[in-house]
């Protein structure tokens, strides 16, 4: 069989859990509390995720994040590369919470008087 790599040539196989591509939108926070702006988390696993941030963090840096449907969430840098970001997190998470849906719309009530009379 042979070797898988991923696009920056690390062997697949590496990977302690398989990886979920998904857009969600983010804050990044520093361990100091410093917010980092706006990051898009790419793909998301049980032990970490890579983002897209317009800040640069050192490798070894403790950051959070408030992840819907799963809430804050703390990590390490693992790889920054431009703009992309790995992060691995302190705990696991269950990332299919991240897919639910996060509340349902009720019907909007029309009143009596604003319906066409041409309508049942």
């Amino acid at each position: 069989m042979a070797d898988l790599y991923d696009d920056k040539g690390n062997p697949l196989s590496s990977r302690k859990a398989p990886r979920d591509s998904l857009l969600l939108m983010t804050t990044l926070h520093s361990s100091d509390g410093r917010d980092h702006g706006p990051a898009r988390v790419r793909n998301l696993s049980a032990t970490g995720l890579m983002m897209e941030c317009r800040s640069k963090l050192p490798i070894g840096a403790p950051v959070s994040l408030n992840l819907r449907g799963i809430g804050q969430v703390t990590g390490t840098v693992r790889r920054c590369d431009g703009a992309r970001i790995g992060v691995a997190f302190d705990e696991k998470i269950n990332p299919q919470l991240a897919r639910k849906t996060v509340g349902v719309a009720e019907k909007p009530i029309t009143k009596q008087y604003l319906r066409s009379p041409y309508r049942n």
